[in-house]
């Protein structure tokens, strides 16, 4: 079996001692882009932002385990977007592992694929993992070419292989995917940069510890 492939489908505490995890942004924020004035760390760590605007990373990825912390407000509604490889055109050109407050009746009303640690629009996650408003969340997304999984509190709550999703506006289980992912996943690269989404529809997300090991 391919090493990057077996890596994406070890345990989560094998995933956690792969190798050496390092900041994927410095405490300064100089290795990101984001509009001036909206993502701010305090001195604990913890980033968050004021608007609904990405933090991107400078540098582009692939094969990789990403790790971090998130806590949510009451009806968070964010995200991770992996491979982005045009930061214009994110919501096209990018994959998302849902952030959401799933206790919200704003969201639990929704799909599953709109719901914490989906593959958002795509694919639901297999259980519900997320904690409470409030409450500190530990997230682990191991990318391996076209295979992601997702590890959320200590539970693998997701794995999809974006080679299976060859239609942009159909899944593979025949749900139809919102109207603006209007690029089949399968097309898009599987190297770009990181981001993360702000807050979005006037919740909060707060983030720390966010670390990556590159495979």
């Amino acid at each position: 079996m391919n090493r990057l492939l077996f890596l994406s489908l070890l345990s989560l505490s094998s995933i956690c001692h792969a190798g050496e995890f390092k900041p994927l942004f410095n405490k300064d924020l100089s290795n990101t882009t984001f509009p001036s004035g909206v993502w701010t760390r305090d001195e604990s760590g913890v980033i968050t932002a004021s608007k609904d605007q990405i933090i991107w990373s400078n540098d582009e990825y692939e094969n990789f385990v990403l790790r971090l912390e998130f806590k949510n407000g009451e009806g968070t509604n964010s995200g991770v977007f992996l491979y982005a490889s045009d930061t214009e055109a994110w919501v096209t050109d990018s994959i998302e592992v849902q952030i959401a407050d799933d206790f919200a009746e704003r969201w639990l009303k929704k799909p599953r694929s709109w719901q914490c640690g989906a593959f958002f629009g795509r694919q639901g996650a297999y259980k519900r993992a997320v904690k409470p408003p409030g409450e500190w969340n530990q997230m682990v997304i191991a990318c391996s070419g076209p295979m992601v999984t997702v590890h959320l509190n200590g539970a693998r709550v997701n794995t999809f292989d974006l080679r299976a999703f060859t239609s942009a506006k159909v899944n593979p289980d025949g749900s139809n995917t919102p109207r603006w992912l209007k690029k089949p996943p399968a097309d898009l690269p599987q190297r770009g940069k990181i981001g993360f989404q702000g807050k979005h529809g006037g919740a909060p997300i707060y983030l720390r510890n966010i670390e990556i090991l590159q495979l």
